[in-house]
């Protein structure tokens, strides 16, 4: 087996600052949502089944577009449901697939929550990136991301850009 490629001081101060940077952040966001009840993943779930015509959708569609396993967001989805937050159904297409939807609590969750929770992505990056630093990171990020998933880089849904009703996308 060759040796590493071991990462020098630079590279690893980025990983590292990198590292921390995500940490806290990821952080700052779950205590923001658990003033309204949610957690990050919560609020993952809600927000794109707020931009979804009739806020329903297939339950693989929901883990391929939020990038989580088919066991870990069964089991979400059965806490969310407990909470009146969405409600799961059989596909009438073919009865094998299962559909989500967002329930009337779910909305008013995700609306209460999206306000604070987009002020926080704000104040603790956004606002702190210049234009040509988002591009930067955007352009990063989505490479990284097409790297580690094998699929080709594709940009975030205009609506979570632009600003949704949910306010961020995630």
């Amino acid at each position: 087996m060759a040796e590493p490629k071991w990462l020098d001081d630079r590279e690893f101060t980025m990983w590292r600052s990198f590292f921390y940077m995500r940490r806290d952040l990821e952080r700052a966001i779950e205590n923001q949502l658990a003033t309204h009840g949610l957690s990050h993943a919560d609020y993952t779930v809600l927000v794109v089944l707020s931009e979804v015509d009739g806020q329903l959708m297939r339950v693989r569609d929901l883990a391929a577009q939020i990038r989580w396993e088919s066991s870990r967001l069964a089991h979400h989805l059965r806490r969310m449901e407990s909470r009146g937050l969405l409600t799961r159904s059989d596909s009438p297409e073919d009865r094998r697939g299962t559909l989500v939807t967002l329930t009337p609590a779910g909305q008013r969750a995700i609306h209460e929550a999206a306000p604070g929770h987009l002020e926080a992505v704000r104040r603790y990056f956004v606002d702190l990136l210049t234009p040509e630093e988002i591009d930067m990171l955007t352009s990063l990020a989505q490479r990284v991301s097409a790297t580690v998933s094998g699929q080709p880089a594709t940009a975030p849904g205009k609506t979570a850009v632009a600003g949704s009703a949910a306010g961020t996308g995630s």
